[in-house]
């Protein structure tokens, strides 16, 4: 699912194991209150600027995903068994959205400006 489909929906693993969609982040047009884009810093939840939208960490049960580097070309990625990328489900009142929580790449010398923050299922 690419971001820029204003239908485009992500996975979220649910408590009981299960997976439902969601949608993903808010466009310019789209009617809500949410923030736009599709993605949520690291940094920026940690310093509470997400906090008034009730922020809840969650499990994007993904296999690959796409990013593009500084010129806009597009790389496939793809996951290892256990790895999950980290969404945030925000809220307000009846609307419910998710993005992908974003950190810095580690490299400086790296072609992205941003990366999905991958995790590790433990167990």
């Amino acid at each position: 699912m690419y971001f820029p489909n204003p239908a485009a929906t992500l996975p979220v693993r649910t408590r009981a194991g299960g997976a439902e969609l969601l949608p993903w982040g808010r466009r310019q047009k789209q009617p809500g209150k949410l923030p736009l884009g599709g993605w949520a810093r690291l940094d920026a939840i940690h310093a509470g600027r997400w906090d008034r939208w009730f922020p809840c960490p969650v499990k994007l049960p993904v296999h690959s995903f796409m990013e593009k580097d500084i010129e806009g070309n597009s790389h496939w990625y793809d996951l290892m068994a256990g790895q999950f990328i980290q969404g945030l489900v925000a809220r307000d009142d009846a609307e419910q959205r998710v993005y992908i929580v974003t950190i810095a790449p580690e490299r400086d010398d790296t072609l992205f400006e941003r990366w999905p923050r991958i995790l590790s299922s433990v167990g």
